[in-house]
């Protein structure tokens, strides 16, 4: 481990993921739109990368858990590489985490409780849409979401096709904007996740 006199101030501590929360719930305070937005890339089976924004939903003591539908195009590239990477920077911070590492499902309790917290019209919108695929126009959309929620009620059930997936890193790197781009960086990895982190400090 790097020395901790090294990684004072906000870089301090021994957990990586306790890390993160501090850095996340100072992001709530002054980011003043979705400060758990996170850039997910993937690639599909010819390798090309994909990139696109998701929303970070916890950070568990070992993982960061996030939902989608198990259809969509990001899914079917976890699925098919078991592995992925994200970044989340914050420009009223001026710092930003990456991490990479395997990937899993979460579609059991947990993925039940987070659907039922969300609002009503995300709970139906999750049932109509079959994301990724071809939609022929907005009214198509509207229109699935009404029928499914004259089938569904004021109560749905989590679809079957959609749910969570934790991505559990063996590399996290932080990073905070420094005078005159000498920013300060910090990477922390690990050969498994199950062995223990080494941490250095990166040139900017």
């Amino acid at each position: 481990m790097a020395r901790e006199a090294e990684r004072s101030g906000i870089f301090a501590g021994d957990d990586p993921f306790a890390i993160a929360r501090a850095w996340l719930a100072e992001a709530e305070a002054s980011e003043p739109n979705d400060p758990n937005a996170m850039a997910l890339a993937t690639v599909d089976s010819d390798g090309l990368p994909n990139a696109r924004m998701v929303l970070l939903k916890e950070i568990e003591p070992a993982a960061f858990v996030f939902y989608t539908n198990y259809g969509s195009a990001k899914a079917r590239e976890i699925d098919r590489a078991g592995k992925a990477a994200f970044v989340m920077h914050w420009k009223s911070l001026r710092r930003q985490i990456r991490a990479r590492g395997t990937v899993s499902r979460e579609d059991g309790p947990q993925a039940d409780a987070y659907y039922r917290s969300r609002s009503l019209p995300s709970r139906l919108g999750a049932w109509a849409s079959r994301q990724s695929e071809p939609l022929a126009s907005r009214a198509t959309l509207m229109a699935a979401v009404a029928r499914i929620a004259a089938l569904k009620g004021l109560d749905p059930d989590r679809p079957p096709f959609w749910g969570g997936y934790r991505i559990v890193p063996v590399e996290i790197e932080f990073w905070a904007d420094g005078a005159n781009r000498l920013h300060d960086r910090f990477r922390w990895t690990r050969a498994d996740p199950t062995a223990p982190w080494n941490v250095i400090r990166l040139n900017p």
